[in-house]
């Protein structure tokens, strides 16, 4: 299978228009809507130009309309607060003067904490194990549905390695928990920034999923309608983002046609580097 790195620096880039209002654009038109991590990443980065010396700690947003991903993406950040410690910016995306998103980005100056705790990283095996080349050996890969192998084919801007692959076939899992090891496809520079707002667009991708885990179904169901309506982060620890993470998923509640899932991101030596919760709507169509 040939391999066509795509550069999510380059998905991610912004054109500044004038002081804080920054033009992003979608790298494929041909979509539906507007990936809802690309809208992520791209807000975060707008803010994180005007901040100097101050990283992202939290991040907390709405996803208010689709985005056509024909049509180039508006962000414009307002400058709520800059304090001793921290510094608040709100982003507004949209398209045509109509609103698609809005975030608020919070940023910390570093800071030596007398506390300092984390939780245990899951016993997964590590992604050297999950490779294309491993997915195609397994006896359930000739089952895999044809949109399953499509998505997890290398020719994307963020390389995913599923841990629970019988599940696209109607494994239920017990407790929802999944596991997905992920980098960027290709090296990133040294900007700290740039490696959160990375980590920021892979976060959504198949967050939401973990709410059909219990199940034996998956969002590739064309049965299922989905759509993110909320997404939180929390950075912990550094990290980047062109190195291998495991992302820990899980679904604790789904009800009234809305399913929550959170995460953890870990390092491969066990280092939690971020947190993530989002809502979606999640129901099964008519």
């Amino acid at each position: 299978m040939s391999k066509r790195l795509i550069d999510l620096q380059t998905i991610l880039d912004l054109e500044s228009i004038e002081v804080d209002l920054f033009r992003g654009t979608s790298p494929n038109a041909s979509l539906e809507r507007v990936f809802g991590g690309q809208v992520i990443g791209q807000a975060m980065l707008a803010a994180c130009r005007t901040v100097k010396n101050r990283m992202p700690h939290s991040l907390h947003c709405y996803f208010i309309q689709p985005g056509d991903p024909q049509v180039p993406i508006i962000y414009q950040v307002e400058r709520l607060r800059d304090g001793k410690s921290y510094s608040t910016r709100r982003v507004t995306s949209s398209q045509q003067d109509r609103v698609i998103f809005s975030a608020i980005v919070s940023f910390h100056k570093e800071e030596v904490g007398a506390f300092d705790h984390q939780d245990k990283m899951p016993d997964i095996s590590r992604p050297e194990n999950f490779t294309a080349e491993e997915l195609f050996k397994k006896p359930v890969y000739p089952k895999l549905p044809e949109i399953v192998r499509r998505y997890y084919e290398p020719d994307r801007p963020v390389e995913l390695r599923p841990v629970e692959v019988d599940r696209y076939v109607g494994q239920k899992i017990a407790d929802g928990r999944l596991h997905m090891w992920f980098k960027t496809a290709t090296k990133l520079p040294d900007d700290p920034a740039l490696h959160m707002c990375a980590l920021a667009y892979a976060s959504d991708l198949s967050l939401l999923d973990a709410v059909m885990a219990r199940y034996g179904r998956t969002l590739f169901d064309t049965r299922i309608s989905s759509g993110s309506l909320d997404h939180a982060m929390w950075f912990h620890r550094p990290f980047r983002a062109d190195d291998w993470l495991l992302y820990a998923k899980e679904s604790p509640s789904a009800q009234s046609g809305r399913g929550f899932a959170r995460g953890l991101i870990f390092k491969p030596d066990g280092t939690l580097v971020a947190s993530v919760a989002q809502e979606g709507s999640v129901r099964e169509r008519p």
